[in-house]
């Protein structure tokens, strides 16, 4: 009796089988008015939703037992609005899944940190909550409905521009989100895609100017490797830039998949892969068009 559960068709892929807590779930239509689905859905859920907090989380997702007491301790403890959560993936042993988690470890890291800054941009709706009066306040998701994507990060980035006090990160093992990673690098490439492609729509500054940073940071890694290609590089200086990226890298996703109990498999080859993958997948985001859920943006 102290929480429901609604279920809404945001154009997934995945049909509802529901077999515990039947009496407390909901099935309802969404009702499309922007180009997003997953905002419509949040959107039209409101409308029927009982309880002034909404937590939000995808159908391919499991949680941890005490999911909802963790947010429950959190809120009842702190002056609180949103809050922000971890997700991490449920691996196989191939190197395409553990280089989804390196990447993933990435962007949770620099989450966490962010916030430990003060300056946090980014969240992931696969893990994200907050109270339908806050919801409102900020008018919802208006203002970026002609994106696709983007139900948490640019939500999170209104909130924190109006009111930043009352959004924080709960960092917790308790508060982990377990979703699936992709299984080809055709969708993997498309969703980092549609990922990017949010980039030059942040309000944030300083998540814009993280962005800037890794994305010349990789583009200058790929440069240094090309002069010393063409033989105007040095070896020793090349191999002590790739070192020193490698260890820096290697300590913030280490760390950040301690907490989230994940594996930091494949590091080194993914380190290697990872800058010709980046920079192809931000210049790519600028021109090219990238396909989700059957259409193409």
């Amino acid at each position: 009796d102290l929480f429901e559960v609604i279920l809404i068709d945001a154009d997934s892929d995945f049909r509802f089988q529901i077999s515990d807590f039947r009496s407390r779930v909901s099935i309802i239509d969404n009702i499309r008015v922007s180009n997003s689905p997953k905002k419509d859905a949040i959107t039209t859920a409101m409308k029927v939703a009982k309880n002034e907090w909404i937590i939000t989380t995808d159908a391919d997702c499991l949680v941890h037992k005490d999911w909802l007491l963790a947010l429950d301790n959190f809120i009842q403890t702190h002056s609180v609005s949103m809050i922000a959560g971890a997700v991490t993936y449920d691996c196989n042993t191939t190197f395409l899944h553990h280089f989804q988690q390196l990447d993933l470890a990435s962007l949770q890291g620099a989450t966490i940190g962010s916030f430990g800054l003060g300056q946090g941009f980014m969240c992931n709706g696969a893990n994200f909550a907050y109270t339908q009066s806050f919801f409102k306040e900020l008018n919802g998701f208006e203002g970026n409905n002609q994106i696709a994507s983007g139900d948490d990060v640019f939500l999170l980035q209104k909130a924190i521009a109006q009111n930043p006090k009352k959004v924080q990160y709960l960092k917790s093992k308790n508060n982990i989100v377990t979703t699936k990673p992709l299984n080809d690098w055709k969708s993997l490439f498309h969703q980092r895609i549609r990922w990017a492609s949010k980039t030059s729509s942040y309000q944030s500054k300083f998540g814009i100017g993280l962005g800037l940073i890794v994305f010349v940071g990789n583009i200058s890694w790929l440069l240094v490797i090309g002069y010393w290609l063409l033989g105007f590089g040095d070896l020793y200086g090349m191999l002590f830039l790739l070192l020193s990226k490698i260890v820096v890298d290697f300590l913030l996703i280490h760390k950040t998949n301690s907490f989230l109990k994940s594996k930091t498999n494949h590091y080194l080859i993914s380190s290697l892969f990872y800058p010709f993958f980046s920079v192809s997948v931000a210049l790519y985001s600028l021109f090219g068009k990238y396909e989700w859920k059957g259409r193409t943006f």
